[in-house]
């Protein structure tokens, strides 16, 4: 393995990997020059926790991989700071922006540890619902300073995915308490995203739509090179308020209390997104202002969003699944998905506009199991999570992003400022652990 691990890498990391098994893990770790520290005793549990996860059976030729990434959860938790009352996660040692804690990236960590350490998990959203303001808004990126400050943008949000990992914690027998917690946030942010994201003529929008802001957690992405008038529904901004309205309606039945307000919007949502996202001819969810103008439409991810959230009907879910999805001149490429389909012309290697991110793959296989079909959820996991290892043997590290075709990550581009390639060792975009997991119950062949 040593031949083909890449230059050393300006990161600091603590060193928690021991024993026999852990060796080939550590000999990397060690030769790519990362400095050794004290783990925190959060942070060792958390590793030792997901070490399990990995000893699991599934597909052995994974089970190096899952064990660097427990490596990196395990040193990426950093004791309480600030408003933070419990140890948190940040979105892993090879974020070019250091310590970093929220976005959608902390969704995807909390999927990951919820089966491992569930409380740790749940810590994790208790950290992040300690910031919700008066307004509503929960912010989604959250930075330190060096006197270990937490600033944050007020006015600016991000996807709400957040309540799918609190259901994946709330426990069994129900921890009510917790999902009372969750539900009196989940309320308050319902109540921000229509009084400051509502589109005119219903559905919702990000900031995307009209300035720069990057609210989607889409950076750049083809969808707006042509951006519309003024606001308008955003397939995917509607699809994660339509999300909420599913939550608010099931969290209010777990608590006995009325739901009949979070089942009447989520109806009329639903609605929405059938007729003004959809489109007939080519079986596929767009935005909006795009949807029923050919000339400017174009095949991207985001379309997906209705089918992940349960929107969709089922003649429309499977249309988007067996025609689109798993299309390998579109979405089902060598590594999945891709972010726009490879027959796009937009299609192109630099971020959110035509590489693979594993986050997405996971959330496509989610819609396909919500749809009754764990066979295409099965071939989406299990081909990504063959890629990534693929490349892990040959990189020895976990990438921001990956190639659709494997090819070489550094002739990948992120933006036209700043890093240029997929950032390394990154925890927020690789959700390996929930992957496997998926896999395992929708019927993969565990060996």
């Amino acid at each position: 393995m040593s031949a083909s691990v890449p230059p050393a890498l300006p990161i600091t990391r603590r060193h928690f990997l021991r024993g026999a098994t852990a060796a080939a893990t550590t000999h990397l770790l060690t030769t790519r020059g990362f400095a050794a520290g004290p783990p925190t005793p959060e942070g060792t549990a958390l590793r030792d926790a997901l070490l399990k996860e990995a000893a699991k059976p599934s597909n052995p030729t994974w089970k190096p991989m899952l064990q660097y990434v427990a490596e990196l959860h395990g040193q990426s938790v950093h004791p309480p700071l600030d408003y933070f009352k419990f140890p948190f996660e940040d979105i892993g040692p090879g974020y070019q922006g250091g310590k970093i804690f929220g976005h959608i990236d902390l969704t995807h960590e909390r999927l990951d540890t919820a089966h491992a350490l569930p409380e740790h998990a749940r810590n994790q959203i208790r950290n992040e619902l300690a910031g919700q303001q008066a307004d509503g808004l929960i912010p989604g990126v959250i930075s330190f300073d060096a006197a270990g400050k937490a600033s944050f943008k007020p006015d600016k949000g991000f996807p709400p995915l957040w309540v799918v990992s609190a259901e994946a914690c709330v426990g069994t027998p129900l921890d009510k308490a917790f999902l009372t917690e969750c539900y009196d946030a989940l309320q308050k942010q319902i109540g921000w995203f229509e009084s400051k994201r509502t589109a005119p003529g219903g559905g919702f929008y990000y900031l995307d739509v009209i300035q720069k802001t990057w609210e989607s957690g889409m950076d750049e992405g083809i969808r707006y090179d042509e951006r519309p008038p003024g606001p308008a529904a955003s397939v995917d901004a509607t699809a994660h308020v339509y999300l909420l309205y599913d939550h608010a309606a099931r969290w209010s039945r777990a608590l006995a209390r009325p739901d009949s307000l979070w089942v009447g919007k989520k109806a009329a949502l639903e609605k929405l997104i059938t007729a003004q996202c959809w489109d007939d001819q080519t079986g596929f969810f767009y935005d909006s202002w795009v949807a029923h103008r050919p000339e400017l439409r174009h095949l991207a991810f985001e379309g997906m969003w209705p089918v992940v959230a349960g929107a969709a009907t089922p003649a429309q879910a499977k249309r988007v699944i067996d025609e689109h999805l798993l299309n390998p001149k579109e979405f089902f490429t060598p590594h999945p998905i891709a972010t726009v389909a490879r027959s796009d012309p937009k299609f192109e290697r630099r971020m959110w506009r035509g590489p693979a991110w594993n986050c997405m793959t996971y959330w496509a296989a989610r819609g396909c199991a919500r749809y009754a079909r764990p066979d295409a959820a099965r071939q989406l996991l299990e081909k990504a999570l063959d890629a990534t290892t693929t490349e892990f043997q040959r990189s020895g590290t976990v990438w921001e992003f990956y190639d659709a075709d494997l090819g070489d990550q550094k002739t990948l581009a992120r933006k036209p400022k700043g890093r240029k390639i997929p950032c390394v060792d990154y925890l927020g975009h690789n959700p390996l652990f929930a992957m496997v997991d998926l896999w395992r119950t929708s019927g993969g062949v565990v060996r």
